[in-house]
């Protein structure tokens, strides 16, 4: 990788205190996947060069799989953007170019430039024949790569870490839930509004329908801007969008967000100055943290921090806390519970908190059917215990309306399919002798 000065960056040797690496000093280091070595064969004000060394141990590892993972471990602050030394550096722009004299294509020739042009890179691509004495053998699946453009280096590396293994399409690890969360960490800037995010994520997760889709439902593209033709809305965004009109269409002004995670709902709710008071509530400590954190509830002004609590309690357990309001949203919640331990959801939330109203949604499962790479029967999330067709949710919801005196009602959410429905399905409970 070489960096040129740029009006942002004006002194290229900088860029050690954002790689945390002495352009003096040569680091060697056994990494799993072989011996990596980083130097600077150049270094001066006006242009600086990385260089990066990996000697496989094993024949079997993808190239270009193995840099990324090589990436992460050795450059794990300037993939996040950490910099405590000069952390003006981390917001600056920097010319790149990153050269790759062997990078797979595999599957198509114009593979790289479909990959990273969408992202601002101009991109060379020489193919490599597979034996320049025997021309008439014709071209390997690798490539020459040359990528130029001018990126934050925390940008250009997270590019680099997700589309790599993209580009070998053989990930020698095991894929698991966590290589999703790592590729919505790196990659949910930006993968949502890629043209060829179905193809990356199927690649970066070794194919795994249910953790594929599980990665491009929780994908939010950044907003379009003026000048920028308007993309559709991701799946999870119309759902949230759904339930916000659902608590409007019946007036709620306190709402309980059963199973909150992150906070993707309760961010919403507090932008409308309607929801007067707002809970989240997860059994799970560390996704109430990280609500805390991206909801910057530390630097909430008095008035709007009156308004949302975070609570720590289970949808399956009487809690008190959790009585007295409008609504309670179960957003993709009931299918992470055990289909034994369902019936104590319904008398903890139905019987117990008894809300005026209360909105599931949940899975349809007939339209798994259309993700690609998803096997037959399999769910979409590795963490769900079931998901219901729409008829099992709609007997579902009825039985439990009739043993708790709520009425229901059902929606769609998301793309239709005349045969398979839409992606999402909502049930809306209102409670009876409110609606009378």
């Amino acid at each position: 990788m070489t960096a040129n000065a740029t009006t942002d960056f004006p002194d290229t040797s900088d860029i050690g205190y954002l790689l945390h690496k002495h352009p003096d000093r040569v680091l060697s280091r056994n990494l799993p996947m072989g011996a990596a070595t980083v130097l600077y064969p150049e270094v001066s004000a006006e242009r600086t060069t990385l260089a990066v060394l990996l000697d496989a141990t094993d024949d079997k590892s993808p190239a270009a799989s193995g840099y990324a993972v090589a990436l992460s471990r050795l450059f794990k602050q300037a993939l996040t953007g950490v910099c405590a030394t000069r952390p003006e550096l981390v917001s600056a722009a920097i010319d790149l170019t990153v050269s790759m004299p062997v990078a797979p294509s595999r599957g198509a020739a114009d593979l790289t430039s479909r990959l990273f042009g969408p992202l601002g890179w101009t991109v060379e691509a020489t193919p490599i024949p597979l034996d320049p004495t025997q021309p008439e053998w014709g071209n390997s699946e690798y490539v020459d790569l040359v990528l130029t453009g001018t990126f934050t280096l925390s940008a250009a590396l997270r590019h680099l870490y997700v589309l790599l293994p993209v580009l070998d399409d053989a990930k020698h690890y095991w894929v698991g839930e966590d290589e999703a969360d790592k590729l919505v960490r790196a990659a949910g800037d930006w993968l949502g509004d890629h043209p060829e995010s179905s193809l990356i994520a199927s690649r970066y997760l070794a194919h795994r329908r249910e953790l594929v889709a599980s990665a491009l439902d929780r994908l939010v593209p950044d907003a379009p801007q003026d000048d920028v033709a308007p993309r559709d809305p991701t799946l999870s965004e119309q759902r949230v969008r759904a339930v916000l009109a659902a608590l409007t269409d019946v007036g709620a002004k306190s709402v309980i967000d059963l199973g909150c995670g992150e906070g993707r709902l309760l961010r919403e709710l507090l932008v409308d100055s309607t929801f007067e008071r707002i809970v989240g509530v997860d059994v799970s400590d560390r996704a109430l943290a990280k609500a805390h954190r991206r909801l910057r509830l530390d630097d909430m002004a008095d008035r709007q921090r009156a308004r949302i609590e975070l609570l720590q309690s289970s949808a399956t357990y009487r809690d008190v806390r959790l009585q007295g309001f409008d609504a309670m949203v179960l957003m993709e919640v009931i299918e992470h519970v055990d289909l034994d331990r369902l019936p104590a959801l319904v008398c903890s939330v139905f019987r117990e908190a008894r809300p005026r109203t209360v909105l599931v949604t949940t899975p349809n499962s007939e339209y798994n059917v259309l993700y690609p790479g998803l096997e037959p029967d399999a769910f979409r999330h590795v963490d769900h215990r079931f998901e219901f067709t729409r008829n099992e949710f709609e007997q579902w919801a009825s039985s439990v309306a009739d043993g708790h005196a709520y009425s229901v009602r059902f929606d769609s959410i998301g793309p239709v399919d005349d045969t398979h429905g839409t992606p999402t399905q909502m049930a809306v409970f209102t409670r009876k002798e409110q609606s009378q």
